[in-house]
């Protein structure tokens, strides 16, 4: 049985995949091995863990100016997530995932997107119509 979750409408385009998840903030400059596609802040929750191809469901962003070209470079590499749930988002990271063609949502109205969604599940991400669908708890991929 699906499970949907409202937000702010978003941007990009209507993906899917496997969710993994954090309570942690996100800066793609200071938490990411670009390079390997890991998280490599060893204090970050996820440290270790690879992001490619994931739904990326954190709190909130962090960091500066620096995340929109990243965001991009780690796109035309094929080294990015699929997409971006946050609690908060602030305009520089809404400005890298536009640049990188990235989804991004927030705003959950359900509350906190970090306790709602659990790694692993599958879900579909639709920015454009404001809601993110489990469509699988802990999905095994």
């Amino acid at each position: 049985m699906s499970e949907i979750l409202s937000c702010h409408v978003g941007i990009g385009a209507k993906v899917q995949g496997e969710a993994l998840v954090a309570s942690d903030n996100f800066s793609a400059r200071y938490d990411l091995d670009r390079i390997k596609g890991i998280f490599s802040r060893p204090e970050h929750a996820l440290a270790g863990q690879s992001y490619v191809g994931k739904i990326l469901v954190l709190n909130t962003a962090k960091g500066g100016v620096a995340t929109a070209w990243m965001l991009y470079e780690m796109a035309s590499r094929g080294m990015a997530p699929k997409a971006l749930l946050l609690n908060t988002a602030n305009t520089i990271l809404a400005q890298g995932a536009a640049l990188a063609g990235m989804p991004l949502c927030d705003r959950f109205a359900d509350g906190d997107i970090t306790t709602l969604v659990k790694t692993g599940d599958a879900v579909v991400v639709d920015p454009e119509n404001g809601q993110v669908t489990i469509t699988d708890r802990q999905a095994d991929w």
